[in-house]
């Protein structure tokens, strides 16, 4: 539990600074990934590979994918269907036989309806995820961080020496 609110705080920190919004949105989209996936597998770990070399917020990652994990087991029925279109498809057959029969490609159990229907659908909704996180952000730091620093109570708390030393803390590491 206390990972969790320790990757909410970085997020939330991340969001409220002033760099990273590529990174952060990157992330969540990573986590969106990871989230609709059903269970740990090998595109779980290619996906976490991903992330490591794209260096992307990973607070944003395991928060973004443990929220969507809620959000997508409803949506299995769904994912069932498109991985089955995908799987049946007569044109794909010839591909997917000789991709079943290499040595490590199985370990991604691409062959369950319900994984390749899920990669399916969240590898093409990633880029959608990314950039409306992106305008999100943009958007969240432009007009609710911009009014929170302009409330007489921000003000009153930056003028505290407990602030003050907290802020010279967060610079310092």
């Amino acid at each position: 539990m206390t990972l969790i609110l320790k990757q909410i705080f970085s997020l939330l920190k991340m969001i409220n600074s002033e760099t990273g919004t590529n990174q952060i949105a990157a992330g969540i989209a990573f986590g969106f990934i990871l989230g609709m996936a059903p269970g740990f597998s090998l595109q779980t770990l290619m996906v976490i590979l991903l992330a490591l070399f794209f260096r992307v917020q990973f607070g944003a990652v395991f928060v973004a994918a443990f929220f969507f994990k809620f959000i997508a087991w409803p949506f299995d029925p769904l994912f069932d269907h498109i991985g089955r279109s995908v799987l049946e498809a007569d044109s794909l057959q010839v591909i997917l036989t000789s991709a079943y029969n290499l040595p490590i490609l199985p370990f991604t159990k691409f062959y369950n309806s319900v994984v390749m229907g899920s990669g399916v659908l969240s590898i093409l909704l990633f880029p959608v995820i990314f950039f409306l996180t992106r305008i999100m952000i943009a958007k969240y730091r432009e007009k609710v961080i911009a009014r929170i620093q302009g409330t007489k109570i921000f003000k009153a708390m930056q003028a505290t020496s407990l602030f003050k030393w907290y802020a010279k803390y967060d610079k310092l590491y």
